[in-house]
């Protein structure tokens, strides 16, 4: 303890500067950070390091290194830089890792190359799902390189790529993630790209590219090759003034022709051209026709809205599916043509300025509807045969006319229930019909049943509102009575509320069927066929009667039964 006694001595500042020194190193030590330590000790199985500041000597496995290709590394003296990963653990030992410093290193290495936007160098050393697998060269970093970024061009066979350095590009990073992908293709691109603009700068809108070659096709359009320099597109609308539905139709590959160049990209380099302006403009022809007159034309394409056709060569029009028939509704212009097939059709519009002719096939004949009504007007009647039928309606065909009349199931019968009579019908009946309503406009025709019958309601044509009629009790549910009056043939039902005043007495259950009663009429409305019967409607009337004759209630004599007595002792008076 003799060196505290004086802290002045030679011996003390020494003590003082070597303590100081040691604090310094352990202070620049930290978890998480990439040092640098020295070999002083190699066995079969580990290295073990010396790094100024620590506890104890870190210990690396040297499959580690001989995995990462540093087993030359192995030697005592040599430096080697590992991540300081636990400065102690458990057992008190400082864990480290080399493989970890290097992907660190390699990392950042890579995100200041994609921040200044630098090629790197790497080589492709295996393929994956989707593309292939790169190694960075400087750090061993593994990046993907999908298969779209390989090349510009698409290449079947790429064993001459692999295991060869060569440069890529850094199109995408995920710090988050640590994965990296690249790109061969831009770096290919880029030394093109000076060229191409210098061609594409040759080209102006108007100008004639004589003797360009098709090259391949595509679905929207053709390219063709200009002197092997530079690949153009013609689009599928600008090959002919006919409709075209590949190019393959008007091409083959390998063909020359000359083209119109008609854009000039020269931010995307793309230069666009036409065949079909090069030659007249069959539209200017559409003079030659005229508007609700038939022509011949000949169908190109079918689609599901319709036919395009043509007038002449080049000359397009459009034969919407609403004018293929005057009957058939949604028809498919595909069952009724085929392409190539001429059929006569009227033009109904020519717009010049939107280039557009639309035409009518139905046009060409008949207006069924307008046949019907010269031949059967409303109110005539006519006999039709049953083709088809619904939940709610039947359709009959009237005579050799291609029209399917409706006839509602309302217009069946005044009798039975509507759907109970839709039922007995089936396709092939013959029915007798008469004609309601034709509205050719709409193509529509209303027909019904019922209307050549007698009227049943005819029997209330001399009765009024209140009066009391007799009916007989077919059946009883628990919504009502179901009555037919005498000498009526149509039933009518009484609600449950209209049997009686007194709802103790208002239970269709008190009737068993076949009872003959009397009820009062308390709507009537034979247009509108509206018919309501109640007897407790009659039950107030007979009240109302009784009270008005017998006394009041106010009196005590609410009943007729209470004067009866006097009213017969007056009888026998007048009688003798």
């Amino acid at each position: 303890m003799e060196i505290y006694n004086n802290l002045e001595t030679a011996a003390s500042k020494e003590f003082e500067q070597l303590l100081n020194s040691q604090f310094t190193k352990t202070a620049n030590l930290e978890e998480g950070k990439i040092i640098t330590g020295v070999v002083n000790k190699v066995t079969d199985n580990f290295v073990f390091l010396e790094v100024p500041g620590l506890k104890s000597e870190p210990i690396l496995d040297i499959n580690e290194l001989k995995s990462m290709g540093m087993l030359d590394k192995a030697k005592v003296g040599e430096t080697i830089s590992v991540l300081l990963e636990r400065l102690e653990d458990k057992k008190g030992e400082v864990l480290v890792s080399a493989s970890k410093a290097q992907k660190i290193q390699g990392w950042d290495k890579l995100v200041e190359a994609y921040e200044k936007n630098e090629p790197i160098m790497g080589k492709i050393t295996g393929r994956v799902k989707g593309g292939c697998i790169v190694e960075h060269i400087d750090t061993g970093s593994l990046m993907f390189l999908p298969g779209s970024q390989i090349s510009d061009k698409p290449l079947k066979d790429i064993s001459h790529l692999m295991n060869e350095p060569q440069k890529f590009a850094l199109i995408k990073l995920d710090k988050v993630r640590g994965n990296a992908c690249v790109s061969r293709r831009e770096i290919i691109s880029s030394f093109k790209k000076e060229d191409k603009i210098k061609i594409v700068e040759k080209f102006k809108v108007g100008d004639i590219i004589k003797g360009a070659e098709v090259k391949g096709y595509s679905s929207f359009g053709c390219f063709f090759s200009v002197n092997g320099e530079l690949d153009v597109l013609v689009h599928l609308q600008e090959i002919s003034y006919s409709r075209v539905n590949h190019p393959d139709e008007v091409f083959t590959i390998g063909e020359k022709h000359d083209l119109l160049v008609i854009t000039v990209d020269k931010e995307k380099l793309q230069v666009g051209c036409s065949v079909k302006q090069l030659s007249p403009d069959p539209f200017e022809n559409i003079t030659n026709y005229e508007l609700n007159k038939i022509y011949k034309v000949k169908v190109v394409k079918l689609m599901d809205f319709g036919a395009f056709c043509e007038l002449e060569k080049g000359l397009s029009t459009l034969l919407h599916t609403s004018e293929l028939s005057w009957t058939k509704k949604n028809i498919s212009s595909k069952k009724m043509f085929k392409v190539g097939d001429e059929i006569d059709c009227v033009i109904t519009e020519i717009d010049k300025e939107k280039r557009r002719v639309a035409i009518s096939h139905r046009l060409t004949t008949e207006n069924p509807f307008e046949t019907f009504e010269k031949k059967y007007p409303v109110d005539s009647e006519v006999e039709g045969e049953v083709v088809s039928k619904n939940e709610y309606s039947i359709f009959l065909k009237i005579d050799e006319i291609d029209i399917d009349a409706f006839l509602h199931c309302n217009d069946l019968t005044y009798l039975t229930n509507a759907e109970e009579e839709l039922a007995k019908h089936k396709i092939g009946d013959k029915l007798k019909v008469k004609v309601l309503e034709i509205k050719t406009a709409e193509q529509k025709v209303r027909v019904g049943l019922r209307q050549t019958q007698p009227d049943p309601l005819s029997w209330f044509k001399d009765k009024k509102v209140k009066q009391a009629i007799t009916v007989k009790i077919i059946s009883t549910d628990n919504k009502g009575l179901v009555v037919r009056p005498e000498g009526c043939e149509m039933d009518f039902t009484i609600k449950k509320s209209a049997i009686a005043i007194n709802a103790a007495d208002a239970r269709p259950a008190r009737f068993t069927g076949g009872e003959r009663i009397d009820c009062a009429i308390q709507e009537l409305d034979i247009e509108k066929r509206k018919v309501t019967l109640s007897i407790k409607l009659l039950e107030e009337i007979e009240r109302k009667v009784a009270l008005d004759t017998y006394g009041s209630e106010a009196s005590g004599k609410n009943l007729p039964f209470s004067s009866l007595s006097d009213d017969l002792e007056k009888k026998k008076k007048k009688e003798e």
